[in-house]
């Protein structure tokens, strides 16, 4: 398995769509478990409101990741601007079972 960092930053003014859809994403990151997503959680602005999600995921390949993020309600609700994946290699700390 390799790990992932997945950084998803949201459009400008998407705190109301990023809302609208918040708990049907959060169902979907709990339903794919910590099989997939090892730590997750938001991204947040100079004013302090959400604007972005990063995830570390332990995935076969890169097409694993890009398809988790094509299914994340976030992402077919428009709320992202941007995504980047990458590879991480873990040097300090590690991710508990």
């Amino acid at each position: 398995m390799t790990t992932f960092v997945l950084t998803c930053i949201d459009h400008e003014n998407a705190l109301d769509r990023r809302m609208a859809v918040r708990e049907t994403h959060l169902a979907y990151v709990a339903k794919a478990g910590p099989g997939l997503v090892k730590l997750a959680g938001p991204l947040f602005n100079d004013a302090g409101e959400m604007a972005g999600s990063l995830f570390i995921i332990e995935a076969a390949d890169k097409a694993a990741v890009e398809a988790f993020n094509a299914a994340d309600p976030y992402k077919i609700a428009g709320v992202f601007e941007r995504i980047e994946i990458r590879t991480m290699r873990i040097t300090v700390g590690a991710i508990k079972e």
